[in-house]
């Protein structure tokens, strides 16, 4: 299907086109093509799972309204009129006369809680968003076995985002660089690191989880400071 919508996947990409891995996380390199495959999934999702529900969430409205018109780029390269049509579309949202739904939303608890059965999960830049968000749609998925994708680039030793990659269970991981990508020119991102610094250049192209700039401590020293077996203060448990 992709190559049917003018894309030709990386290998990377085809294998995660071909997995069934329920949960999965991208941490790749901008301009990589993460948003690319996360697309590619959700217009599968939407075609051949007749009433799906496939809900993308971003930090802000703007960016689950980029990722919204890669969807809908897909789509429209595939120009298959024997495929299910839009019945309802706008901005945010496109209904097909197959009963699927993709919906695009911010990153907002109280703009998500109403949604449930979800069978297809897509978080944006999910580095940055809350944990507090992240638990609040996880049980989306609980009665319909539905998948979910978290694609980000790393925000520092901290979140869920973080958290999920470095020790969560059950998840197919995919780490993408921008040396490894074969559209980003070499030339181009030596002269990117210097432009931006290091600091930079680690987090946004080379996918490394580096400490935080307004940091006092680092992540692994408070990791060490922590001692299980020392009671807590006043009986607290």
């Amino acid at each position: 299907m992709a190559r049917r919508a003018g894309i030709t996947p990386d290998a990377w990409q085809s294998d995660l086109l071909r997995s069934d891995a329920k949960q999965m996380i991208l941490l790749c390199s901008r301009q990589s093509g993460k948003s690319t495959v996360s697309s590619i999934l959700a217009i599968h999702e939407a075609i051949y799972q007749p009433d799906s529900l496939i809900l993308l969430l971003s930090p802000s409205l703007r960016q689950s309204q980029e990722l919204f018109r890669k969807l809908k780029d897909v789509y429209n390269e595939l120009d298959a009129p024997t495929l299910p049509q839009p019945i309802e579309e706008s901005a945010l949202r496109t209904e097909f006369d197959n009963g699927s739904r993709i919906i695009a939303l911010p990153g907002k608890e109280a703009t998500i809680r109403g949604f449930s059965g979800v069978d297809l999960l897509i978080i944006d830049e999910a580095s940055r968003v809350g944990d507090a968000l992240y638990q609040s749609v996880r049980p989306m998925l609980a009665v319909s076995g539905g998948r979910i994708i978290l694609l980000s680039t790393p925000f520092g030793k901290r979140g869920f985002f973080y958290n999920e990659w470095t020790d969560g269970e059950d998840w197919r991981k995919v780490k993408i660089t921008a040396d490894e990508c074969p559209r980003i020119d070499k030339e181009w991102l030596k002269r990117e690191r210097q432009m931006i610094g290091d600091w930079w250049y680690r987090q946004e192209y080379m996918c490394e989880f580096v400490e935080t700039t307004d940091s006092v401590f680092s992540y692994d020293d408070i990791q060490a400071a922590m001692d299980s077996t020392i009671e807590p203060l006043f009986g607290v448990s």
